[in-house]
């Protein structure tokens, strides 16, 4: 029988635009329950089924997605999940309407199934398997992809055979002692930027600048550390790139360079092509780094392929599979792995194929030799460039993780974050969630839990039958460790009816954060905290019998610790290489454990005694939409770069922290508070250079003084006009998630019917990642976002050209940002955030030098004092809406120069006139 065509499946076009279907040869627009009922009725050809069913109002809605097509056929590449991307990916034509679509999606089919014939098909290896497994799951597309793969002729080399393993290495020798030649330096530079590149003086200043703190340190704990401010376009990447490249050559050292935003990972991970153009060489002098929880596990996946996944999540896994036997890395997170794949199954996610609860088993699982995770680790151990995030080096510093590769130098980039980096690091919370996840690590599957969960005695059974205090410390653990919250915790606190110690603290908390919440704040169906600040007797007596049981769990867990120590150390006759590694990982995850708990005790500590100056605690119900998700007591350094100093910098022998915004729009003292320079002994040395972009003639700012504040229709209406001004190319940037969708739901469709697509975080079905990328490559598109958007964003060109903020962004009150207030300067201290938060946000509109673009804020009570955020010389303007909108339309639409106007003022003009 032959197999079926994909014209003989109707092909289906939804947005706010409207719908469109196509049957046969022709194409006609259809009303939702039209097209409800035919998709319902027989697959349908359509691309990203998510995103589609949120424009018919029927979330359900399943087919034959193209972006599952793909991801069979072209594991690992990318794809702009767009009809324009799927076409130019493709090499078809482009559909200049709506209409043509549908007519698009069964061409891309047709050149997708004809790919499975060709013998030039570089993917080829395991589809022929990987097809048949999902053909027994009902994978839409097997009937059609099935016909046109020939069964080979000898079983296929896939996946668990195919990935190659890692192998272990002597320990590399500490770095030689060097100080870099200046020109040498420059003219490393030079080599980087290319011959006949333009000269830029400011890169040349900073590479020197940066230069020097790959020299010798003078003394211990005093690293040579620069504050390093590169206003956009100076090219501080190459700039540090160069000393450091040169230095890891020369001291046979590796050099480590950390980022906030997993797109200025990739942005580097592309620039070091320049370093090592030979793709070999660089798999081997440039390792990317990530959290564990950012890698495919093996384990996890064998355990999914083998029956742990049913209905939708088994097709994911399958379709991850495929992705594992040509990824670079196995990065999950931010790497080769589509952004939009997981997004395509709903809640039936990724996150169970990776490591999130730390249940690695190490050498005792079968696929240790080739896991994604050892081999980056290994891998960076010999690297010249190893390029980490913050989260990363700040864990492994405080958990005491590769101690023996630290890395003697480090470049922070993205500096700005990295208050925000260590405040997550080095803070504790004693939660529902995070006892649950102990309980779970602790004593393994209970009750209904499911997946691959194992138990210390499981992890541990050699240690117990050799040891036989081991064994005992096991047992111990196992059972003191039910005072913990177990499954269903959250309903019986909600009823007044928990069960434990543990429990009945979070009652407890929960009852204490009610009573004091102010009724507005409750009623509002987002999370309350309150200061832990004169708790009652309830609570007082409640915290000291949760302690009393924390503290019967960390006496047997450190007592297994140091009997693992002591196995390693006795070395008995079983412990070969594959059970010492597996010990040792053990020995780390128990370490993390113990200091969980004495984090917990040291909380607990805290309740009904005095205050701790250094710390701030308060107690929190999470809610998300009124409904209650984790209770817990919190705890903050209130000041973190002070743990980040001690554990983070003062160890290295050279650090350089570098952002285009360090100073946030203000002076020094604000970049030297908040990278943790005020607590080094030796005081860090300054760098400054100026953007080399003409922001007097290449941007303005203008404050819309008429939209009244808390008006949704207002604010909507002006999103729309000034969208509909720019013709797209628009970044809407908000505070509140409320009312992003509030001003999305009234606009999508008006800027549709006017051939303006509109995106959204926390609207549209897809990660955030995906979002930028669509937004990048469709100069018509608009994109509306809240922090996430304001940071790290990198979209040079037309595409985007307008950034509209809907007023000041103050920070979010609450108790940590109460007491941070007080202790900086009171509303000085809210000043230094705003005005960088505005300096990052104007900072995505203009990356190149041929960038024009136009920052609006909608909001009149924009205080002049803050205008020092933005670039020197820029004129700014209060301006009706009215106005804004001839302004953009003039600028952005016609693209003509400025013209002279006597309201036009600099921020300097304007914060003189307060």
């Amino acid at each position: 029988m032959a197999s079926p065509s994909p014209l003989s499946f109707p092909a289906l076009h939804a947005s706010h635009g409207g719908i469109w279907m196509r049957e046969g040869d022709e194409t006609r627009e259809a009303s939702k329950g039209r097209a409800i009922s035919i998709a319902a009725e027989t697959p349908v050809i359509l691309l990203n089924a998510p995103l589609a069913g949120q424009r018919l109002g029927y979330p359900e809605l399943n087919g034959l997605d193209l972006l599952e097509l793909w991801a069979f056929v072209h594991p690992a590449r990318f794809l702009v999940p767009t009809p324009k991307g799927l076409a130019e990916a493709l090499g078809l034509e482009t559909p200049q309407r709506e209409g043509d679509i549908p007519a698009l999606y069964h061409a891309a089919a047709q050149a997708l199934i004809a790919t499975l014939a060709d013998p030039e098909w570089a993917e080829r290896e395991g589809a022929w398997t990987a097809a048949q497994s999902l053909h027994r799951l009902r994978w839409p597309w097997a009937q059609l992809v099935t016909p046109h793969l020939p069964t080979p002729k000898e079983a296929e080399r896939w996946l668990f055979s195919k990935l190659p393993e890692w192998e272990e290495a002597a320990a590399r020798p500490a770095p030689r002692t060097v100080t870099l030649n200046g020109e040498a330096v420059l003219e490393r530079l030079d080599a980087l930027t290319g011959h006949g590149a333009e000269a830029r003086p400011g890169q040349r200043a900073y590479a020197e600048a940066a230069a020097a703190s790959f020299a010798p340190r003078a003394l211990r704990n005093q690293p040579n550390m620069l504050l390093a401010e590169a206003g956009t376009g100076i090219g501080k990447t190459l700039g540090y790139l160069a000393p450091a490249s040169l230095w890891a050559a020369e001291a046979g050292g590796p050099v480590w360079i950390s980022t906030y935003t997993k797109a200025l990972q990739r942005q580097l991970d592309r620039e070091s092509e320049r370093l090592f153009p030979d793709a070999s060489v660089r798999k081997r002098r440039v390792v990317v780094r990530k959290g564990r929880e950012n890698y495919l596990c093996l384990l996890n996946l064998e355990d999914a392929l083998q029956g742990g996944f049913a209905g939708r999540a088994a097709i994911l896994a399958h379709l991850v599979a495929r992705w594992a036997a040509f990824t670079k890395d196995g990065d999950m997170i931010g790497g080769d792995l589509p952004g939009w794949l997981p997004i395509l199954f709903r809640r039936n996610g990724t996150t169970a194929l990776t490591d999130r609860r730390g249940e690695c088993i190490y050498a005792g699982c079968p696929h240790f030799r080739k896991c994604f995770i050892e081999r980056a680790s290994r891998a960076s151990a010999d690297a010249d460039i190893v390029i980490a995030n913050h989260a990363l080096v700040m864990v492994n510093a405080a958990r005491g993780r590769e101690s023996a590769t630290r890395p003697p130098r480090m470049v922070f980039d993205e500096g700005h974050h990295l208050f925000d980096a260590a405040d997550s690091t080095f803070s504790a919370a004693l939660t529902g969630q995070e006892a649950i996840e102990l309980r779970r690590w602790v004593i393994g599957p209970e009750g209904t839990s499911r997946g691959r969960r194992r138990g210390l005695s499981a992890r541990l059974s050699d240690l117990a039958s050799y040891d036989a205090e081991g064994g005992e410390a096991i047992e111990a653990a196992r059972k003191n460790a039910q005072v913990l919250p177990s499954d269903e915790w959250l309903k019986r606190v909600n009823a007044g009816e928990p069960y434990g110690p543990v429990e009945a603290l979070l009652a407890a908390v929960r009852g204490t954060v009610y009573a004091r919440a102010e009724g507005q704040d409750a009623d509002a169906g987002y999370g309350l905290e309150t200061e832990l600040a004169e708790p009652d007797g309830a609570l007082v007596d409640a915290a000291q019998t949760a302690a009393e049981a924390l503290d019967g769990l960390l006496r047997p867990l450190t007592r297994l610790g140091k009997r693992l120590e002591a196995v390693i150390e006795d070395a008995p006759d079983w412990l070969d290489g594959a059970a010492r590694a597996r010990i040792e990982g053990a020995i780390s995850s128990l370490a993390w454990r113990c200091d969980l708990v004495a984090a917990w005790l040291s909380i607990l500590s805290r309740i009904g005694g005095p205050a701790d100056p250094d710390f701030v605690d308060w107690l929190a119900v999470d809610r998300f939409e009124g409904r209650e998700f984790d209770i817990g007591i919190h705890r903050h350094w209130l000041d973190p770069t002070r743990p980040l100093a001690e554990t983070v910098l003062k160890p290295a022998h050279g650090v350089i922290v570098t952002s285009a915004t360090l100073k946030g729009g203000g002076d020094w003292s604000s970049a030297e508070a908040r990278s943790g320079s005020l607590h080094m002994d030796r005081p860090a040395a300054r760098f400054e250079a100026q953007s080399p972009f003409d922001y007097p003639a290449q941007a303005e700012v203008l404050i819309v003084t008429d939209i009244k504040r808390g008006d949704i229709p207002a604010m909507a209406g002006a999103y729309a006009r000034l969208i509909e001004a720019a013709q797209g190319g628009t970044l809407g940037l908000f505070t509140a998630i409320r009312r992003l969708r509030a001003v999305h739901a009234r606009i999508a469709d008006r800027l549709a019917r006017a051939g303006l697509p509109l995106f959204a975080q926390h609207v549209d079905p897809m990660d955030t990642g995906t979002l930028v990328d669509i937004f990048r490559d469709d100069p018509r598109a608009s994109l509306l976002g809240t922090d996430a958007l304001r940071d790290g964003v990198d979209v040079p060109g037309h595409s985007l050209r307008l950034v509209a903020m809907e007023g000041v962004p103050w920070p979010k009150p609450s108790v940590l940002h109460a007491a941070r207030r007080l202790a900086g300067g009171g509303s000085a201290y809210d000043d230094r955030i705003v005005r960088a938060r505005l300096a990052q946000a104007f900072g995505r509109l203009i990356r190149r030098a041929d960038d024009r673009g136009t920052f609006v804020i909608l909001s009149a009570a924009m205080p002049s004092r803050l205008l020092s955020a933005f670039p020197e010389g820029v004129p700014i303007r209060r301006v009706t809406l009215d106005e804004a909108i001839v302004s953009v339309s003039e600028r952005l639409g016609s693209g003509d120069a400025f013209v002279h106007d006597p309201r036009v003022a600099t921020h300097g003009e304007a914060a003189g006139r307060e």
